[in-house]
């Protein structure tokens, strides 16, 4: 299998793992999570795709399956979510590009927060032109969405080196010069 096909199926893989986060939490796709899992081990572009990936499942199971209501105001919403998903990638790449760390579970926790921060400033964005910017900021709604998608990562790490264990080849990765 060539590596930018193991990549497609990575992507592939990991969007069906949020599909299942969404439909068990009935909740917006863990994208700080899977932000984080691709910095540290996938591309840029692959990473990004990704987190997109994520979020339009998301979309397809809350509209589908779980009833998201039709309205504008909803769908802009969900719109703003595909930028905080894409913010949350680019957020979690820049904070490693900047930190040259060897330590893969310091980097992840690095890119963690910083997807998890990045997400968070650009749905603030959003919020103060829909509304929401209460609930946004809401630090017990903040620190819940933090502690899930923390250990969303933490199992989606153990399922990625579950896989890799199993013979999977690795996503391909940023070049060194990158």
């Amino acid at each position: 299998m060539t590596q930018a096909r193991a990549s497609t199926l990575w992507i592939m893989l990991l969007t069906l793992a949020s599909m299942a986060t969404s439909f068990a939490l009935a909740c917006t796709a863990p994208v700080a999570a899977l932000a984080a899992l691709a910095a540290v081990h996938m591309r840029r572009r692959d990473g990004i795709a990704l987190a997109l990936a994520a979020w339009g499942a998301n979309q397809a199971v809350g509209f589908l399956f779980l009833h998201y209501p039709h309205d504008p105001k909803t769908q802009l919403w969900g719109l703003g979510l595909g930028t905080a998903a894409a913010g949350s990638a680019i957020g979690a790449y820049s904070a490693l590009a900047r930190l040259r760390l060897g330590s893969t579970p310091v980097r992840l926790a690095i890119a963690y927060v910083a997807a998890f921060v990045a997400g968070k400033l650009v749905t603030l964005c959003w919020a103060a032109v829909l509304g929401g910017v209460a609930i946004t900021l809401h630090p017990g709604y903040s620190l819940d969405q933090f502690l899930r998608n923390g250990a969303i990562l933490i199992g989606l790490y153990a399922f990625y080196h579950l896989l890799r264990a199993l013979g999977m080849p690795a996503p391909r990765q940023q070049l060194a010069a990158a």
